[in-house]
């Protein structure tokens, strides 16, 4: 949560979120017009695009080097992208391609996925847990959770009745979080078992399209906004079990009663005695526009970023004591501001001739279907284009210094 990238009709535009007041413009592409998916790997130079010109067409640059990578065709439209350091996932309606992202190479084709009309797919940002969560079924709300490291179908989570909306993964890949068409409910499972750890409400009198979930990067936090005015953030409370050193109170001895008491009643009874309201709250000055969020720490402190389809992005501050309604501290308009930094040292210089990414690029521009010109381990180490470890989580490879972004911490 510490860059924002857009995809508009005349290219894409990349932002660093670093301050409140200022926003930054890191990047700015008009090579590719009518951009619809725009994914950054963290802040690396590395951005996959895909744009309605070519919709079956995914599109690998080195940003700031101006090359491209490579490409890869696929037998139907892109509905979705997401990447971490070890893995890139292509999600279409009725498959799903994963690749290794240090070379790019194909290493696991899930064919025959229920129809995903959305694209709707979550991969763990934790690396050393690349896990991937997609729907298993059509009709209802069932998780298809599958291990990205080892290739394999990890478990199935009946999550919700209902067709899935939305899911998202908490920083380390703990926790699933998951939303049905209905919106009304949120459930939180934990990873890889599936048990459920949270639910809560987020409004009972009417139906809703849940089109963001995320939780903050230290899972305290899960925010979750739709096609209404009303953004929800819940708090994750631990769950408190009972201690003997405790004195035994009237009120605690009820409290042992009544949670026994709904291990007897109906599921659906029981899980409405389980839910909790919204911790905190944003009353957006917009209705029925597509909006995506986040909570992130912005100058040392926690906000709530919204940013909506038509070019804006709101700055909140979030009391992580009260909750409360928030309160709106920023408006920047996405499609004017940011000045694009051309004076950076080798950001805009052209790369050499022979380097390997460019002999990358010109192999790119056949025709390929199922075949990708990647770069190799061999031509990496040989043009200086691989990836270095603190990039990613095995083998050679970087894209750029050590100082783009701080290691990763597990």
């Amino acid at each position: 949560c510490s860059s924002l990238a857009i995809g508009t009709t005349t290219g894409y535009r990349l932002f660093s979120l670093s301050s409140v007041e200022q926003l930054d413009q890191v990047h700015k592409s008009n090579e590719i017009p009518d951009v619809y998916i725009v994914e950054r790997l963290f802040s690396s130079s590395l951005v996959v695009v895909v744009s309605h010109a070519k919709p079956q067409q995914m599109n690998v640059y080195h940003f700031k080097k101006g090359t491209e990578i490579c490409n890869y065709s696929y037998s139907s439209n892109i509905l979705s992208i997401r990447l971490n350091r070890q893995r890139l996932v292509v999600c279409l309606e009725e498959s799903i391609y994963i690749h290794n992202i240090k070379d790019m190479k194909l290493l696991k084709t899930i064919l025959d996925t229920p129809p995903n009309t959305t694209g709707l797919c979550a991969l763990s940002i934790n690396h050393a847990n690349s896990y991937l969560a997609y729907p298993g079924s059509a009709t209802s709300g069932e998780i298809a959770l599958y291990d990205g490291n080892t290739l394999k179908t990890a478990c199935t989570i009946p999550a919700h009745d209902g067709p899935l909306a939305a899911l998202t993964f908490n920083s380390t890949g703990s926790k699933l979080a998951s939303a049905s068409e209905k919106g009304t409910v949120i459930r939180v499972f934990s990873i890889p078992g599936g048990q459920k750890l949270y639910e809560f409400r987020r409004g009972m009198k009417r139906y809703v399209n849940i089109s963001s979930l995320v939780f903050s990067m230290d899972s305290q936090f899960l925010c979750a906004s739709s096609n209404t005015e009303t953004v929800h953030i819940f708090k994750l409370e631990h769950l408190t079990d009972s201690r003997p050193e405790e004195p035994p109170t009237w009120s605690g001895y009820m409290g042992k009663m009544f949670q026994a008491a709904t291990n007897y009643l109906p599921a659906q009874v029981s899980g409405m005695m389980n839910q909790d309201r919204a911790f905190a709250t944003v009353r957006l000055n917009i209705s029925g526009q597509r909006n995506i969020c986040a909570l992130s720490t912005i100058q040392k402190l926690p906000r709530l970023l919204v940013t909506t389809s038509d070019g804006h992005l709101y700055i909140y501050n979030l009391d992580p004591q009260d909750g409360g309604e928030c309160v709106l501290i920023k408006k920047h308009s996405l499609l004017d501001s940011g000045k694009l930094e051309e004076n950076k040292e080798n950001d805009l210089q052209p790369p050499l001739p022979q380097s390997y990414a460019a002999t990358v690029a010109r192999q790119s521009t056949v025709p390929s279907t199922s075949t990708m010109p990647g770069y190799s381990e061999d031509g990496g180490a040989l043009r200086g284009e691989v990836i270095p470890e603190h990039e990613f989580a095995t083998g050679p490879v970087c894209l750029d210094d050590e100082n783009e972004f701080p290691p990763v911490s597990i």
